[in-house]
């Protein structure tokens, strides 16, 4: 019922795009990119010009402090899973405009 009355500002901060979507976004916003996976995963390939902050890492939170929560942020991860809920949590830590990557960077061309 508070969802229904007031809306669901998390829902609604977080935008799933397919590759293309996101890439277009990307460079038309210049947002800042984040890679939520960990850092082996990381090293083993990412998104150019990605920074790593490990969504299971203790660190999380404090890593995107530093952010500027009104300013657009691009979230990935290997499938999709873990940056929908690293994007519901940073929407409710104030940052209201996320793009997330359908799919992950299994995804990413």
């Amino acid at each position: 019922m508070f969802n229904f009355l007031f809306g669901n500002k998390t829902k609604d901060s977080v935008r799933v795009l397919n590759p293309q979507e996101y890439q277009t976004k990307l460079k038309e916003l210049k947002g800042t990119l984040v890679d939520v996976r960990t850092p082996q995963e990381f090293k083993s390939g990412h998104i150019k010009n990605a920074v790593n902050i490990d969504f299971r890492s203790a660190n999380f939170a404090s890593g995107f402090e530093k952010l500027n929560k009104e300013k657009p942020l691009f979230i990935y991860c290997r499938s999709g899973m873990r940056s929908m809920m690293a994007g519901k949590k940073l929407a409710q830590m104030g940052f209201t405009e996320i793009y997330d990557l359908r799919g992950g960077y299994l995804n990413w061309n």
